[in-house]
């Protein structure tokens, strides 16, 4: 086995749309991933647009920014597309040429990543982080879904190979006609999310008792997010049980709407780092009812913290919870059953205890350092395998999955 000295060093280019501070589930794995490859003394040479107009790009130790022009998208605004810069990388790369390039989103800024890696050459890896093609009924284009779907498989199949975080959403995406899928997991952070940050303090804050059931939700406050089921599942706890509270954490286009038609539930907003973990904590019940996730950190932030979650048979909980076991699981769609596990959970404290319980020892088995290892794998066998390509050579090589996500 190679030990550090002896294993080769990278220098990568990733291409990514959003970073740290903003907050989102894509810019929290890439800051996690991006620690983990710098303490194994790999070079990071992050590229994304401006989050403010007088940033300045940040340099430490393997670690370098460079900035460039973006706009904000519209009714999704917590992301920005970087504008394209297919020139400014090929001289930059020129210069000093990375590796491997990996491109974590999929706007202008991360097309011409991949067109000027093919040109020069670098092997090219990409991340499917963000469902966008499901996200369009939600926002009143449906229509433009196969357009979306095309575009994607269009990036995404140029590059070596595309990661996604679930054998789930390998599959999906196959059926779509995307190629060299590769299962690249996510994890969780078990010191910060732990059920020993239960506050009584904040539930006396949320107007509840010791004993009386509080229901969680964390996330973006939009229509994508199934926010009519999590609503209708909140009244029926509270038909089983009028001391239930309803907490939500999280921002978006549907707060205000919602802050006024349902005055009497706690809106917490934006949360990060401890707080936000004391938030999971306090709670008992975590409801997720979205089915646009490509993952959902949440999902498993909510299980480290000793939450009972009710989620669908989708994405992390697909992957992670076993129905009965440590959460509560829902055919997809099956909204009658989502509903009913819910109410069955509100007054059944022992319940609450047992899927919490095992939630938290799931994920105890979930190690970020462990996805680190398995990204840098990747990224190792790409540069030492894939030989140069041009504009005009092709650069997907096979068209065999590097991991068949089918078996």
């Amino acid at each position: 086995m190679n030990t550090r000295s002896e294993r080769r060093r990278l220098r990568i280019a990733m291409v990514t749309e959003t970073y740290l501070p903003e907050i989102n589930g894509v810019a929290m794995t890439m800051g996690r991933l991006v620690d983990g490859l710098r303490e194994r003394e790999h070079t990071i040479q992050l590229i994304r647009p401006r989050q403010f107009s007088n940033e300045v790009p940040a340099r430490a130790p393997f670690f370098e920014e460079v900035l460039h022009r973006g706009l904000a998208i519209p009714g999704y605004d917590v992301l920005k597309l970087g504008f394209p810069a297919k020139g400014k990388l090929l001289r930059l790369w020129k210069i000093k040429r990375p590796d491997v390039v990996h491109i974590v989103t999929e706007g202008p800024l991360g097309w011409s990543a991949l067109s000027a890696a093919r040109a020069l050459g670098i092997p090219v890896s990409s991340d499917f982080h963000t469902n966008f093609h499901a996200y369009s009924k939600h926002y009143g284009v449906g229509w433009l879904k196969p357009l979306i779907v095309a575009y994607l498989r269009l990036l995404h199949n140029r590059a070596h190979c595309t990661m996604v975080p679930t054998a789930g959403m390998g599959k999906e995406l196959q059926q779509l006609g995307f190629d060299n899928l590769m299962v690249v997991a996510r994890g969780v952070d078990t010191r910060l999310f732990n059920p020993a940050r239960r506050s009584s303090e904040l539930r006396r804050n949320w107007g509840v008792g010791p004993d009386d059931p509080v229901a969680l939700y964390v996330g973006r406050l939009a229509a994508e997010k199934n926010l009519p089921l999590l609503l209708k599942s909140f009244d029926t706890m509270l038909a089983a049980n009028p001391r239930a509270q309803l907490v939500l954490v999280g921002d978006g286009p549907e707060r205000a709407e919602l802050e006024t038609h349902y005055p009497q539930y706690v809106f917490a907003g934006i949360r990060t780092g401890e707080d936000l973990a004391t938030h999971y904590a306090s709670a008992d019940v975590f409801i997720f009812p979205s089915v646009t996730e490509t993952y959902g950190n949440v999902t498993m932030e909510a299980m480290a913290s000793g939450l009972a979650v009710v989620a669908y048979h989708y994405a992390a909980a697909e992957e992670h919870m076993r129905h009965d076991h440590n959460g509560l699981v829902a055919r997809v769609d099956d909204s009658h059953t989502f509903l009913r596990l819910v109410a069955e959970l509100t007054n059944d404290r022992a319940r609450i205890r047992r899927l919490a319980v095992n939630a938290r020892v799931t994920t105890e088995r979930i190690d970020w350092a462990a996805i680190v290892s398995e990204l840098e794998r990747v990224l190792l066998n790409m540069a030492g395998t894939h030989a140069p390509t041009t504009a005009s050579g092709d650069a997907s090589g096979s068209s065999t999955p590097v991991v068949d996500v089918g078996t």
